[in-house]
């Protein structure tokens, strides 16, 4: 018979003030967090009860003790409590130790859920009293917009012009399965409906309910025990469409066109038509093949497949749903020509109908689609049509019969009748057309280069083309474009990898023709180094029937061309970053290519990467470097008349450009925005902010928010302002060397680091997680160079030391300050430092950003890890440099904002981030320990417990969910 436990002792995770300490706040504070500290709690309870049931009092007990433990070492700052946690730790059993895995790990999930629905609530607490719009909304962002004199006519123009894509990018951070992630959104369903007015009777079959989701996800494998192929990570990809993005996307034009309204209303023109669809998604899942082999023509094409299917599945569920809503009889009220012509055209002749115009119109619209959706892909069409009929040849025909029924409803008095289902439809027509999201390709340049040189020796041409100096390639390559011959021969035989690369060229060419010119239209080239690594793609589309010029017959002259794909350089590490606008001047420069850029809008893209500039030269010098390419490219642009696109490749950790989009877009430099902007979004990333469809709205509407801000408000670019930020730059140019030499100094110049990372942080553990198809290294080797950054990134986060953050701004400020020339001089120096945060977007977004990493440092963990080092002598000196920079860094951090304390500036999120670390702890210390044995037992040869491996990554699952933002 199972005991109830101790009435003294807290049950598991449930006791509110365990869960969010509200010591010393003020009351008003203790009220807004009273729903959220009451939906851990019962959480926690929940959890407690799965635990007991499945697992038994024996084992509830063993990780109760744990968590008071923990609690006490952690908030009460208790030395012996982190003994004893040790040594609970260290004598669990392997199937102990896994329990208690698991459940700090559920509960750190189902903390995220709760946090998120409190998100959600406090957001709808300050609609319903009416206050002030908040930043990040449309609403606040046209009333600064207003206030500061840009005209609505302005407004309107930005709209009909911008392009705000977010594309969704499969890199394996993502640790979470899709079933995890379907059990959490139901129990943040069930959290929500616990906000509205129930009846004791409906409050218990909640509870009854939410109890079975935790005992579900206890039951339900978190973990992939196979790798991840292409295809799952589409399908992943494809939830987050069906959860928000169908919908809220078309929901947030309409509180656009609301807003715009209101806060213009003498400008505002009622067309329908008025706002194009500048927001559309993008996708690298499929497209991008640099490092993965997984990519290919197939990839491609599957993931085309399985995007029409998911937005043809919605038009024809919506389509049939107004089918039965839309039953407006003709014996009561007049139709249009237009829409009479689409009801007489419909498959359907049924009499029970035949006074019926808006029905068969959409059984004719129906029969359409599902002709369109079988020719497209689609293996099955859930409601056979009526009758068959012609399919579409352009998403744009469907959008047109669509806007015949809005307009015959409008001008029959049924305008009521349009929003609640059919503007919605018709926008994500606009939006989405029959493709869903536009999939960019990606492959490196050194690929592109050896494919030329197959080709060139192959025709006999150049028989070492990758031999060529730089002037020499540029020089050839133009002459192959501007010729009307082909390289290729279908008569010769040529390398796997050449045939490959043409192919997959050549199925972008047909994915277009079937889906449309949006479903593929940029091709990224990873390494872009010099002017060649450009040409090379152009060369390449020509030889694939992508790039079409036409000739003068009499002089042979090329009189026009253009290309289907934009050739996108990425510049990735700093001195890429560096060399960017001086190579984009070169090839801007050059007639063939002014020509193309052209017939393109006079639009490029240029991508940023921030993953690989960060491990390649630290936080500070990534930021900085990213900083001045912008501006050097704008400048660039600006003078040769044609437009930047900036597409910032970021990731989820500080370290690789993550932190808030808003705050993100609106820190960078002045002109590089300018309506257009694409950012990626990444690993658990997209689930953080797109599995709940009220934070998905929220953060799509941040994204525009902040692009209309950084596009319209005015700047101060010349006089006194221009010579303070110069003044600001200078610093920062200082700042940054002396960051560069710090890092590099420890990360590529001292002796065993690289044996030192391999060994405190669990880099091998997370390369045998199945969590992506792409490999954790370009290459077989473990030079910190050929590590891919997410994996980097990630494994620092694992072991809380997440050095990518911060590493290298101690050093930077502490000798500038202290290379002063007297205590006077030092003061300057400070005060000029705080002028900077105070007035420098950049640089105040940089600290804060610094400031929420050093929040989840935790170096008392991290030595734990340290321990894994073998080399005592080795570990001793990097862990002590470690040591030294993070206090140099803090110290400098607090001299600089005045805040002694970690995100004093938010609160909230530093008191989530200390409460949560009491449930991390035991997860980071089991961790170190699973890792022991299972290493030791790899070292001497002895059979390794698949079970001891499954709790290692149950534990990267359980402190990912913890930090957020960890890959």
């Amino acid at each position: 018979m199972r005991t109830s436990p101790n009435r003294s002792q807290r049950p598991l995770f449930s006791d509110r003030l365990q869960t969010f300490n509200m010591a010393n706040q003020a009351s008003s504070s203790v009220d807004k967090d009273a729903p959220l500290k009451e939906d851990i709690r019962l959480l926690g309870r929940l959890l407690g009860n799965v635990l007991r049931e499945q697992e038994g009092d024996a084992v509830f007990q063993v990780v109760e003790t744990i968590r008071q433990t923990a609690v006490r070492f952690r908030r009460e700052s208790d030395p012996q409590s982190g003994s004893d946690l040790n040594k609970m730790l260290r004598k669990l059993t392997r199937d102990q130790s896994i329990s208690v895995v698991r459940a700090f790990s559920y509960f750190s999930h189902l903390a995220n859920i709760a946090e998120d629905q409190h998100h959600n609530r406090r957001r709808r607490a300050h609609l319903l009293a009416g206050s002030a719009p908040q930043q990040g909304s449309i609403a606040y962002a046209l009333s600064r917009l207003d206030d500061a004199g840009v005209p609505g006519s302005a407004v309107r123009r930005f709209f009909k012009e911008a392009l705000v894509s977010p594309v969704l990018t499969a890199h394996p951070t993502e640790v979470q399965r899709k079933s995890i992630l379907d059990a959490e959104r139901e129990i943040a369903r069930l959290l929500a409906e616990r906000d509205h007015p129930l009846t004791p009777k409906e409050l218990a079959r909640n509870t009854q309910l939410l109890h079975a989701c935790v005992a579900t996800l206890w039951q339900t494998r978190m973990l992939r025990y196979t790798k991840l192929t292409v295809a799952d990570e589409i399908e992943n990809a494809l939830s987050y469409y069906r959860i928000t993005f169908l919908r809220e996307l078309p929901g947030l034009y309409e509180d656009i066109e609301t807003e715009i309204a209101a806060q213009f209303p003498q400008r505002h023109a009622a067309s329908d038509n008025d706002m194009p669809p500048f927001v559309q998604m993008g996708s690298w899942i499929g497209g991008d093949r640099d490092g993965n082999p997984n990519v290919n023509a197939g990839t491609m094409t599957h993931a085309l497949v399985r995007q029409s299917t998911a937005i043809f599945d919605f038009y024809l569920d919506e389509v049939h749903a107004l089918g039965a809503e839309l039953s407006i009889s003709t014996l009561l009220v007049g139709v249009s020509p237009e829409l009479q012509a689409l009801a007489d055209a419909s498959p359907d002749q049924s009499d029970h109908r035949s006074d019926e115009p808006y029905r068969r119109a959409l059984i004719g619209l129906y029969a359409r689609l599902a002709a369109t959706a079988r020719i497209l892909g689609a293996a099955h069409v859930l409601r056979h049509e009526v009758g068959s009929a012609a399919p579409y040849d352009t998403p744009e025909a469907f959008t047109r019969d669509l806007q015949v029924l809005a307009d015959s409803l409008k001008s029959h008095h049924g305008a009521s009748l349009i929003k609640p289902r059919l503007a919605v439809l018709k926008r994500a027509s606009e939006i989405f057309g029959f493709h869903l999201a536009t999939l960019d390709m990606r492959q490196s340049s050194d690929v592109h280069e050896a494919v030329l040189a197959e080709l060139f020796a192959r025709a006999g041409v150049a028989s070492d083309y990758a031999g060529l100096a730089e002037e020499d390639k540029v020089a050839l390559l133009l002459e192959e474009i501007g010729k009307p011959r082909l390289l290729h021969s279908p008569y010769l035989a040529y390398s796997d990898r050449t045939e490959s690369e043409l192919t997959i060229l050549r199925t972008a060419r047909d994915i277009r023709r079937r889906y449309g010119d949006r479903a593929i239209r940029n091709y990224i080239i990873s390494h872009t180094e010099t002017v060649s690594d450009l040409l090379e793609v152009l060369l390449l589309q020509k030889e694939t029937g992508l790039l079409h010029q036409e000739w003068d017959n009499a002089t042979g002259q090329v009189t026009t061309a253009h290309i289907e794909l934009m050739v996108i350089p990425l510049f990735e590490t700093i001195p890429d970053l560096r060399c960017a606008a001086d190579i984009m001047e070169r090839f801007l420069s050059l007639p063939q290519v002014r020509h193309l850029v052209a017939k393109q809008g006079d639009l490029q893209e240029v991508m940023l990467g921030y993953s690989d500039s960060n491990k390649d030269g630290g936080f500070l010098t990534s930021n900085w470097e990213l900083y001045k390419a912008e501006l050097r490219l704008v400048e660039l642009f600006n003078r040769t008349g044609v437009k930047l696109r900036l597409f910032h490749g970021r990731g989820g950790t500080v370290g690789r450009g993550g932190g808030p989009s808003y705050d993100a877009i609106l820190a960078q430099p002045a002109g590089t925005v300018n309506g257009q902007i694409r950012l990626t979004e990444q690993g658990e990333i997209i689930a953080s902010k797109f599995s709940n469809p009220e934070i998905g709205r929220r953060n799509l509407e941040l994204l525009v928010a902040a692009t209309l801000e950084a596009s319209l408000m005015p700047h101060e670019t010349a006089g006194k302002h221009a010579k303070k930020l110069a003044g600001f730059e200078s610093v920062m140019e200082e700042l940054s060397e002396r960051a560069y030499r710090a890092y590099r100094n420890l990360v590529y110049e001292t002796t065993g680091f690289t044996d030192y990372f391999f060994a405190a942080t669990p880099i091998a553990e997370i390369a045998e997680l199945n969590i992506g198809s792409r490999p954790a290294s370009r290459k077989s080797t473990r030079r910190i160079e050929d590590l891919r950054a997410i994996p980097w990134g990630f494994s620092w986060g694992q072991c809380r030391l997440l050095l990518p953050g911060w590493y290298g701004f101690g050093s930077a400020v502490s000798s500038w300050l202290h290379e002063a020339d007297d205590a006077k001089e030092q003061k300057k120096r400070i005060a000029l430092l705080r002028t900077m945060f105070k007035e420098w977007p950049f640089f105040a977004t940089l600290l804060s950003n610094m400031d929420m990493v050093l929040a989840k440092t935790d170096l008392a963990v991290a030595s734990r890890y340290a321990e894994l080092v073998a080399d005592k002598k080795l570990r001793n000196a990097i862990f002590k440099r470690i040591l030294e920079e993070h206090e140099r860094t803090t110290t400098s951090l607090a001299t600089i904002t005045g805040a002694r304390d970690r995100l004093a500036g938010n609160p909230l999120l530093a008191r989530s981030i200390k409460n949560r670390f009491a449930y991390l702890d035991p997860l980071n210390h089991l961790q170190v320990e699973l890792i022991k044995r299972h290493r030791s037992a790899s070292g001497e040869g002895r059979t390794l417990d698949e079970r001891v491996r499954r709790g290692i990554h149950l534990s990267i699952n359980g402190i990912a969910a913890g930090l957020r933002n960890t890959g």
